[in-house]
């Protein structure tokens, strides 16, 4: 069985990557529903892959690059947070790596978004860059970010190191993610 889970399941604190074996101390209720999924899973199975990812973006439904780039038809300045850091995951390059997966054994935990960081204020700046929008980005933090519904984790980055060690391959930077993504969605 092939479990998708979340970052959400630790506390979203500190500045070290989450991994894959730490302890979980989820840090609102999507992550407390989340992590029972994960203990569901290991209860009654032997065989399976827990693969947590974060920042998700792909053609269909809602997400991020696409709230921003409807804003950005709208709007000649956003503010968005700078606080918050971990790394988007593009959901073709993740259903490569299960593929991958689901053809091994090396069952377990995993953590796989795409490589390296960025803040959602970093990410917004490119996407924008990418795009080729004349938006201007104003950084704020958490605390002055007030349109929030959700906690949501300061610390969101995930030691990717087990896929290695276990021969898969990591995926793509995600500026390489959201240059392909685009491309997409604009010819759609």
């Amino acid at each position: 069985m092939i479990y998708i889970s979340t970052d959400y399941v630790f506390d979203g604190q500190g500045t070290r990557p989450w991994e894959p074996d730490d302890k979980q101390d989820p840090m609102n209720v999507y992550g407390q529903t989340k992590y029972e999924g994960e203990l569901a899973v290991t209860k009654y199975l032997d065989k399976y892959y827990i693969v947590r990812i974060a920042w998700v973006f792909g053609v269909n439904g809602k997400n991020f690059i696409k709230t921003m780039l409807n804003l950005g038809e709208t709007k000649d300045q956003l503010t968005v947070v700078c606080d918050q850091v971990g790394s988007p995951t593009y959901t073709y390059d993740l259903a490569v790596l299960l593929v991958d997966m689901v053809e091994t054994d090396k069952y377990g935990f995993y953590h796989a978004t795409n490589e390296g960081l960025c803040s959602w204020y970093e990410f917004a700046c490119e996407i924008f860059k990418q795009a080729g929008m004349n938006v201007t980005v104003v950084p704020v933090t958490t605390a002055e970010y007030t349109k929030a519904k959700a906690k949501r984790p300061y610390n969101s980055r995930m030691n990717k190191d087990k896929l290695d060690v276990n021969g898969f391959k990591r995926l793509p930077a995600w500026q390489d993610a959201l240059t392909r993504y685009l491309k997409i969605i604009r010819s759609v």
